[in-house]
Protein backbone atom coordinates (compact mmCIF):
# COMPACT_ATOMS: atom_id res chain seq x y z
CA UNK A 1 0.00 0.00 0.00
CA UNK A 2 1.29 3.30 -1.09
CA UNK A 3 2.20 5.24 2.07
CA UNK A 4 0.26 8.70 2.60
CA UNK A 5 1.22 11.51 4.28
CA UNK A 6 -0.46 13.94 6.28
CA UNK A 7 0.54 17.79 7.02
CA UNK A 8 -1.29 19.33 9.53
CA UNK A 9 -1.86 22.91 11.09
CA UNK A 10 -1.12 25.00 8.29
CA UNK A 11 -2.18 28.47 8.20
CA UNK A 12 -0.02 29.98 5.52
CA UNK A 13 0.25 30.38 2.01
CA UNK A 14 3.62 29.60 1.76
CA UNK A 15 3.85 26.23 3.65
CA UNK A 16 0.77 25.15 1.94
CA UNK A 17 2.71 25.41 -1.19
CA UNK A 18 5.53 23.47 0.64
CA UNK A 19 3.82 20.81 1.60
CA UNK A 20 2.29 20.31 -2.15
CA UNK A 21 5.26 20.85 -3.85
CA UNK A 22 6.58 18.08 -1.83
CA UNK A 23 4.04 15.65 -2.33
CA UNK A 24 2.06 15.94 0.61
CA UNK A 25 -1.32 13.44 0.15
CA UNK A 26 -3.11 15.41 2.84
CA UNK A 27 -3.35 18.65 4.52
CA UNK A 28 -5.03 19.53 7.38
CA UNK A 29 -6.70 22.68 8.93
CA UNK A 30 -7.18 22.85 12.43
CA UNK A 31 -10.54 24.48 13.95
CA UNK A 32 -9.88 24.50 18.12
CA UNK A 33 -9.35 27.98 19.47
CA UNK A 34 -7.30 26.52 22.05
CA UNK A 35 -4.49 25.76 19.12
CA UNK A 36 -1.83 27.76 17.73
CA UNK A 37 -3.04 26.61 14.68
CA UNK A 38 -6.40 27.23 14.48
CA UNK A 39 -8.11 29.56 11.97
CA UNK A 40 -11.11 31.01 11.07
CA UNK A 41 -13.13 29.32 8.70
CA UNK A 42 -12.58 32.17 6.42
CA UNK A 43 -8.67 31.50 6.70
CA UNK A 44 -9.26 27.99 5.77
CA UNK A 45 -11.12 28.75 3.00
CA UNK A 46 -8.34 30.94 0.89
CA UNK A 47 -5.80 28.57 1.91
CA UNK A 48 -7.68 25.46 0.71
CA UNK A 49 -8.24 26.98 -2.93
CA UNK A 50 -4.68 25.57 -4.33
CA UNK A 51 -5.01 22.33 -2.52
CA UNK A 52 -7.82 21.18 -3.83
CA UNK A 53 -7.76 18.39 -6.68
CA UNK A 54 -3.99 18.46 -5.77
CA UNK A 55 -4.41 17.06 -2.47
CA UNK A 56 -7.13 15.86 0.16
CA UNK A 57 -8.78 18.64 2.52
CA UNK A 58 -8.74 17.61 5.92
CA UNK A 59 -10.98 19.48 8.81
CA UNK A 60 -9.62 18.64 12.78
CA UNK A 61 -11.88 19.74 15.08
CA UNK A 62 -12.57 18.51 18.52
CA UNK A 63 -15.63 17.79 19.78
CA UNK A 64 -18.06 20.85 17.48
CA UNK A 65 -20.69 21.23 17.62
CA UNK A 66 -23.55 20.19 14.74
CA UNK A 67 -23.51 24.19 13.62
CA UNK A 68 -20.01 24.21 13.36
CA UNK A 69 -19.83 20.92 11.39
CA UNK A 70 -22.39 22.39 8.80
CA UNK A 71 -20.52 25.45 8.15
CA UNK A 72 -17.57 23.75 7.86
CA UNK A 73 -19.21 20.80 5.36
CA UNK A 74 -20.60 23.46 3.78
CA UNK A 75 -18.14 26.19 2.95
CA UNK A 76 -15.11 24.54 3.22
CA UNK A 77 -16.40 21.10 2.11
CA UNK A 78 -13.23 18.81 3.34
CA UNK A 79 -12.48 15.40 1.69
CA UNK A 80 -12.00 14.42 5.21
CA UNK A 81 -13.05 15.15 8.71
CA UNK A 82 -10.76 14.65 11.50
CA UNK A 83 -12.29 14.14 15.05
CA UNK A 84 -9.82 14.98 17.63
CA UNK A 85 -12.14 15.12 20.88
CA UNK A 86 -13.81 12.93 23.20
CA UNK A 87 -16.32 11.94 20.14
CA UNK A 88 -18.18 8.64 21.18
CA UNK A 89 -18.45 5.68 18.56
CA UNK A 90 -22.34 6.95 18.13
CA UNK A 91 -21.19 10.95 17.96
CA UNK A 92 -18.76 9.38 14.88
CA UNK A 93 -21.44 7.50 13.47
CA UNK A 94 -23.95 10.46 13.72
CA UNK A 95 -21.34 13.31 12.07
CA UNK A 96 -20.71 11.02 9.23
CA UNK A 97 -24.03 10.47 8.58
CA UNK A 98 -25.28 14.34 9.33
CA UNK A 99 -22.55 15.60 7.23
CA UNK A 100 -21.87 12.67 3.95
CA UNK A 101 -18.27 13.29 4.41
CA UNK A 102 -15.39 10.84 5.42
CA UNK A 103 -14.33 10.58 9.36
CA UNK A 104 -11.12 10.26 10.41
CA UNK A 105 -11.22 9.39 14.62
CA UNK A 106 -7.78 10.21 16.46
CA UNK A 107 -7.51 7.80 19.58
CA UNK A 108 -5.00 9.20 22.18
CA UNK A 109 -2.70 5.97 22.98
CA UNK A 110 -0.40 5.27 25.93
CA UNK A 111 -0.59 1.36 27.17
CA UNK A 112 -1.78 -1.47 25.45
CA UNK A 113 -4.95 -0.89 27.63
CA UNK A 114 -6.10 1.75 25.10
CA UNK A 115 -6.94 -0.34 22.21
CA UNK A 116 -9.49 -1.89 23.39
CA UNK A 117 -11.28 1.28 22.28
CA UNK A 118 -10.30 0.71 18.27
CA UNK A 119 -13.00 -1.89 17.14
CA UNK A 120 -16.02 0.42 18.36
CA UNK A 121 -14.21 3.27 16.67
CA UNK A 122 -13.40 1.12 13.16
CA UNK A 123 -17.03 0.17 12.92
CA UNK A 124 -17.98 3.10 12.06
CA UNK A 125 -15.35 5.62 11.24
CA UNK A 126 -13.53 5.60 8.02
CA UNK A 127 -9.83 6.10 9.14
CA UNK A 128 -7.84 5.37 12.68
CA UNK A 129 -5.33 7.92 13.84
CA UNK A 130 -3.28 6.85 16.37
CA UNK A 131 -1.97 9.89 18.78
CA UNK A 132 0.17 9.83 21.72
CA UNK A 133 -2.31 10.22 24.95
CA UNK A 134 -1.38 14.11 25.97
CA UNK A 135 -0.42 15.04 29.16
CA UNK A 136 -2.73 15.43 32.26
CA UNK A 137 -2.31 19.48 32.19
CA UNK A 138 -4.96 22.04 31.74
CA UNK A 139 -3.31 23.73 29.11
CA UNK A 140 -2.44 20.43 27.19
CA UNK A 141 -4.05 19.76 23.63
CA UNK A 142 -5.43 16.89 22.58
CA UNK A 143 -3.12 16.53 19.71
CA UNK A 144 -0.15 18.71 18.51
CA UNK A 145 2.05 18.05 21.72
CA UNK A 146 5.07 16.52 20.19
CA UNK A 147 4.64 13.65 21.92
CA UNK A 148 5.49 9.99 21.07
CA UNK A 149 4.11 6.59 22.14
CA UNK A 150 5.59 2.81 22.35
CA UNK A 151 4.99 2.37 18.24
CA UNK A 152 5.48 -0.96 19.33
CA UNK A 153 2.06 -1.09 20.20
CA UNK A 154 0.75 -0.71 16.71
CA UNK A 155 2.53 -3.42 15.19
CA UNK A 156 0.36 -5.39 13.08
CA UNK A 157 -2.37 -3.99 14.63
CA UNK A 158 -5.29 -4.18 11.58
CA UNK A 159 -8.59 -2.62 12.40
CA UNK A 160 -10.53 -2.84 9.06
CA UNK A 161 -9.78 0.56 8.31
CA UNK A 162 -6.73 2.86 6.93
CA UNK A 163 -4.48 3.79 9.53
CA UNK A 164 -2.57 7.11 10.16
CA UNK A 165 0.10 7.34 12.99
CA UNK A 166 0.65 10.58 14.98
CA UNK A 167 2.95 12.19 18.02
CA UNK A 168 6.28 12.43 18.09
CA UNK A 169 7.02 12.71 14.53
CA UNK A 170 9.51 14.73 12.95
CA UNK A 171 11.75 14.16 10.18
CA UNK A 172 14.61 12.60 12.13
CA UNK A 173 12.34 9.86 13.72
CA UNK A 174 10.44 9.31 11.18
CA UNK A 175 12.24 6.65 9.16
CA UNK A 176 12.65 4.01 12.58
CA UNK A 177 8.93 5.30 12.50
CA UNK A 178 7.48 3.49 9.53
CA UNK A 179 10.22 0.65 9.82
CA UNK A 180 9.00 -0.21 13.42
CA UNK A 181 5.28 0.14 12.88
CA UNK A 182 4.76 -0.46 8.63
CA UNK A 183 1.97 1.85 8.68
CA UNK A 184 0.48 3.25 5.55
CA UNK A 185 0.00 6.83 7.10
CA UNK A 186 1.22 9.35 8.72
CA UNK A 187 -0.06 12.74 10.71
CA UNK A 188 2.41 15.41 11.12
CA UNK A 189 2.23 18.89 12.53
CA UNK A 190 4.42 20.37 15.44
CA UNK A 191 7.70 18.18 14.15
CA UNK A 192 7.47 20.03 10.78
CA UNK A 193 7.48 23.11 13.04
CA UNK A 194 9.82 26.11 14.32
CA UNK A 195 7.44 27.23 16.74
CA UNK A 196 4.18 26.24 18.00
CA UNK A 197 1.85 26.76 15.29
CA UNK A 198 4.71 28.11 12.42
CA UNK A 199 4.97 25.76 9.73
CA UNK A 200 8.98 25.55 8.62
CA UNK A 201 8.99 24.58 4.93
CA UNK A 202 12.13 23.01 4.99
CA UNK A 203 11.04 20.72 7.32
CA UNK A 204 7.59 20.04 5.86
CA UNK A 205 10.30 19.27 2.67
CA UNK A 206 12.88 16.91 5.06
CA UNK A 207 9.60 14.91 6.72
CA UNK A 208 8.23 14.13 3.22
CA UNK A 209 11.32 13.69 1.71
CA UNK A 210 12.48 11.34 4.47
CA UNK A 211 9.30 9.34 4.53
CA UNK A 212 9.36 8.22 0.75
CA UNK A 213 13.01 7.37 1.20
CA UNK A 214 12.35 5.22 4.28
CA UNK A 215 9.14 3.73 2.26
CA UNK A 216 11.30 2.94 -0.51
CA UNK A 217 14.22 0.87 1.47
CA UNK A 218 10.60 -1.01 3.29
CA UNK A 219 9.51 -1.78 0.02
CA UNK A 220 12.29 -3.02 -1.00
CA UNK A 221 13.03 -4.87 1.77
CA UNK A 222 9.72 -6.95 1.37
CA UNK A 223 10.68 -7.94 -1.98
CA UNK A 224 13.76 -8.91 -1.29
CA UNK A 225 11.93 -11.47 0.70
CA UNK A 226 12.26 -15.37 -0.51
Amino acid sequence: MTLEIKICGLKTDEAVEAALSAGADLLGFVFFPKSPRNLSLDEAVRLAGPVRGRAKIVALVVDADDETLAAIATRLAPDLLQLHGHETPERVAAIRAATGIAVMKALPIADRADLERVPAYAAVADRILFDAKPPKTAEALPGGNGLSFDWRLVVDLDPGRPVMLSGGLTPETVAEAIAVTGVSGLDVSSGVESAPGVKDPARIRAFIANARAADRRRASSRGSKP
